[in-house]
């Protein structure tokens, strides 16, 4: 009887948790849209190593947005591809595109941020706007929509989906995706952000350069989206944009291997999450 009854309380408990979530998911759901125009330049920075295909495929789509005043940096991290090659051809049919080389000799962490950092450096505007190479833009209206927030805000959360293939491993990734975003995106609107995707975030170069970049994570390789984004967040300077087309698309992980490796690599940063975030990121699992 006893053991019933502690069960019960762990029950009604449990369900109490996951209607708080549910409210928090509903005020997602009835977001509205940001409708403001943005007229300021804009800087767009693409990480890259070893993406040729991915930039000959993507870049282009970026490149001819339909947005009057922006530059395109792609830092060219030590790739040995024919990523540097393509980047030199496109220079010359593409002016608003800045290519940054980081030399073989150089050497520097595992992951993005030293590349990053370069690109933001590199910026001639005071607004940037991230992707991933392996990213694009579902519509030529994803600068608009992204960049229109900054009226209101300094940073904007958005929406990096994958494409629909077959396989139980697509259907498992889109549905994480989309899992991941409705969290992020809701803990944001209730003023608790704790993250963005580096597929799709913006944020003013400024809080970057105020907050000392990624210094006091630098020894971790990833961070970029998520601690960053806790460190320059508060309850007003946030906005996010779902409308479909602010999305970015990528191709989705073929195999499960890559896929679990790229998972554990992300999760293994929520250890240094801030103590508030963890409590909330685990009650909702836990209750489920």
């Amino acid at each position: 009887m006893f053991a019933e009854t502690i069960l019960l309380i762990a029950a009604i408990i449990s369900l109490s948790i996951l209607l708080v979530f549910s409210f928090f998911f509903f005020r997602l759901s009835a977001h509205k849209n940001n409708k403001d125009s943005f007229s300021h330049p804009i800087s767009i920075i693409i990480c890259a190593k070893d993406e040729e295909h991915n930039l000959q495929n993507n870049l282009p789509k970026i490149l001819s947005q339909k947005y009057d005043n922006f530059e395109v940096i792609v830092v060219n991290d030590q790739s040995t591809d024919g990523t540097t090659f393509l980047l030199e051809k496109m220079e010359k049919y593409f002016p608003n595109l800045v290519v940054v080389n980081i030399a073989n000799h150089i050497r520097h962490r595992t992951g993005k941020k030293f590349a990053l950092t370069l690109g933001i450096k590199t910026a001639k505007y005071n607004y940037l706007l991230l992707t991933d190479a392996d990213c694009a833009p579902v519509s030529d209206y994803w600068i608009n929509k992204m960049t229109g927030n900054f009226k209101k805000s300094d940073i904007v959360l958005g929406y990096g989906s994958y494409k629909k293939q077959k396989g139980l491993l697509n259907k498992f990734i889109r549905y994480d995706t989309f899992n991941v975003a409705k969290q992020y995106l809701s803990f944001s609107l209730a003023g608790q952000t704790y993250m963005g995707v580096g597929r799709n975030l913006a944020y003013k170069k400024d809080l970057f350069f105020q907050n000392k970049g990624f210094a006091s994570h630098i020894h971790v390789p990833s961070g970029d989206d998520d601690l960053f984004i806790q460190e320059i967040s508060h309850k007003n300077n946030v906005a996010i944009e779902i409308s479909e087309n602010a999305h970015t698309i990528s191709e989705t992980i073929e195999n499960w291997k890559d896929w679990t490796f790229q998972k554990r690599r992300h999760i293994s940063v929520s250890s240094l999450y801030k103590n508030k975030f963890k409590v909330l990121l685990s009650l909702y699992p836990y209750s489920q």
